[in-house]
């Protein structure tokens, strides 16, 4: 899989978890060699922005609305996707995905009502749970697991 294009997916960066697993996610799949881009509304762009002001970690920021508009036309698709949730909003940004792309789909679900919102979840995708908020420690050690099974 290496080589494969990647992309992830975020909402609303109310939970403050996502700014710091996005940018680790994107890191670490660059250098496994990875084709990563992330995509974000424009709060979590402006915040990735700001944390990553080189572009060292995310390489390739884009606009989520565009990319989804990008994948609709044909002019663009991932390999696979990582999306981000922590409300129905994101849901709703990852059941797109769902059916506008072939990608192998995650669903990064996390926050206080993690459990609760994966549950409806009804299109297809791998499910990666988290009801961390603050602290991406266990979070993190369930996408390298992921991670790993995917360079396998």
């Amino acid at each position: 899989m290496t080589g494969a294009k990647v992309l992830l997916m975020m909402g609303c960066p109310e939970v403050p978890i996502q700014t710091s697993i996005a940018l680790y996610l994107s890191h670490k799949l660059t250098k496994l060699g990875f084709d990563v881009t992330v995509a974000g509304t424009g709060a979590a762009t402006q915040l990735l922005k700001v944390s990553d002001s080189d572009g060292y970690y995310a390489k390739k920021l884009v606009n989520l609305d565009n990319t989804l508009e990008d994948i609709i036309e044909k002019r663009a698709d991932f390999d696979i996707c990582f999306a981000f949730m922590h409300n129905d909003a994101g849901m709703t940004y990852a059941a797109t995905m769902s059916a506008i792309s072939q990608s192998k789909l995650y669903s990064i679900v996390f926050g206080r009502n993690a459990e609760a919102l994966a549950e409806t979840i009804e299109f297809d995708s791998e499910k990666i749970i988290s009801t961390d908020v603050h602290n991406p420690v266990r979070l993190k050690n369930k996408l390298d697991k992921v991670v790993e099974e995917i360079v396998k």
